[in-house]
């Protein structure tokens, strides 16, 4: 039976916080198989850490039917399945990593053939979940509590990762088999079962109201295939113009991940503690980033911080300016490293937070039934990108240290390349401006920066 497009409630702080737990469950069953599994294959089990990357990265490539999952919530008009469905699918994911990791002890080959399959069900799992999460975010969040929903929901992924990496690691210490398989499917099980209370009645508080005048729109809509689909959405220019932003934006972001721990112990000296420590304080920086665009978009603020959009061309744009900061630093041995790697958190965490708020925007503003196809086509655009941004990121800086023959010239040339990357990335943002027809809140922000010019949201 067709669904007749409805007037849906908006989300509050209550609903908000338990598509925070979901998003924290999701985060919990993948840092063990990207960071833990990883460990073990190359300390424990003494293979090529080749392996562990091209498993990570095809978790990534998997991720390119994002804009499918996306569809099918939007066919279904409830995103409920799809996020406990794809919580399921990464949880026996998540399992059979484990199971994997723990049959290549005796069997390399079938273990690594059953890790690619596992790591084919969490790259399905992370898509369907993620994908109907922000999806279900963009339809239900009101304007002015984009900013904040968004750093509250990141948050709670963030603590996600922080705990279970702390309690995984304390369970599984010292490490056996068995101890491994037990502990990865409690943690199924439990992230399972949180999913499922999270969603309980979710999409059903306050039964909306249909509206009939929206009949044959609607009747169009459900009868359109996915091709179709996804073309009514690629011929929009602003959802264009925000793939690639996030492209280029996420690629810049990524590729600094594997060589900024590596560039401070080559370059400035640093023990493998103090690198660590240091990666700590870019993601404190992160943190400081996130609240700042968060209370800039709140309620209380109402935009007298600058718009969301401004602060996330100014995050790209300082983000530039933080990576030729570390160009500097790779070229004098007397460069405040630790104050710039905060600065560069800062940034990040500034421009991140802002673009999903944006991505919420602009999917909702791309009319009603299309919102999973749209965060469908820019989640995939996003992990296009960390898929690459780590290897593009590790392979620039052996080709110029090939090239160059000198450590500091090299890090400096990956770096001046990634602020290049940043400050194309806030010249793509400034082209995205507030949709003429949409009702102005105090989220739509009419900064005269971003009115220049550029594609119609």
């Amino acid at each position: 039976m067709m669904n007749t497009p409805v007037h849906r409630p908006m989300f509050g702080w209550f609903q908000i916080i338990r598509l925070g737990l979901i998003q924290a469950c999701l985060g919990a069953v993948v840092v063990v198989t990207t960071s833990t599994l990883n460990r073990i294959m190359v300390v424990e089990l003494a293979l090529p850490a080749l392996l562990p990357g091209f498993l990570v990265a095809w978790h990534y490539a998997v991720q390119m039917v994002r804009p499918r999952m996306g569809f099918g919530a939007d066919k279904g008009r409830r995103s409920t399945p799809w996020m406990m469905g794809g919580m399921l699918v990464l949880g026996v994911g998540g399992f059979m990593a484990a199971w994997a990791t723990v049959w290549m002890t005796s069997e390399p080959i079938h273990g690594a053939l059953l890790a690619w399959l596992s790591f084919s069900l969490i790259g399905l799992g992370v898509s369907a979940c993620g994908t109907s999460l922000l999806a279900l975010m963009a339809k239900r969040v009101p304007d002015e509590r984009r900013a904040p929903a968004a750093t509250t929901v990141w948050l709670m992924m963030i603590v996600g990762f922080a705990v279970t990496a702390g309690v995984v690691g304390k369970l599984i210490d010292p490490y056996s088999p068995q101890v491994l398989l037990q502990v990865s499917a409690s943690l199924s099980v439990v992230t399972a079962l949180i999913t499922a209370v999270c969603l309980w009645g979710l999409e059903k508080d306050g039964e909306p109201q249909p509206l009939p005048e929206r009949n044959a729109a609607s009747e169009r809509l459900q009868k359109q295939d996915f091709k179709a689909a996804f073309k009514e959405v690629w011929a929009d220019p602003a959802a264009r113009t925000f793939t690639v932003f996030v492209f280029m934006s996420m690629l810049a972001y990524s590729a600094q991940d594997l060589i900024l721990e590596p560039f401070a112990g080559a370059v400035h000296g640093f023990t493998p503690g103090q690198t660590t420590q240091l990666s700590g304080w870019h993601h404190m920086g992160v943190l400081i980033g996130m609240l700042a665009v968060a209370g800039a978009g709140s309620r209380w603020v109402a935009g007298r911080l600058g718009s969301v959009q401004a602060w996330m061309v100014g995050g790209c744009l300082f983000s530039a300016l933080a990576t030729a900061g570390l160009v500097s630093s790779a070229l004098s041995a007397h460069w405040p490293l630790k104050a710039n790697v905060v600065f560069l958190g800062v940034a990040n965490g500034a421009f991140s937070i802002a673009a999903i708020a944006t991505m919420m925007r602009l999917a909702g503003e791309g009319g009603v039934g299309r919102e999973g196809t749209r965060m469908g086509l820019w989640g995939a655009a996003q992990a296009a990108a960390f898929g690459l941004g780590g290897l593009l990121g590790t392979a620039a800086s052996d080709l110029t240290h090939a090239l160059l023959g000198e450590q500091r010239a090299a890090y400096a040339a990956v770096f001046g390349l990634q602020g290049l990357m940043f400050a194309l990335s806030a010249v793509v943002a400034i082209r995205l401006r507030p949709s003429p027809v949409a009702p102005c809140t105090p989220m739509c922000f009419d900064s005269p920066v971003l009115l220049k010019g550029g594609s119609s949201s």
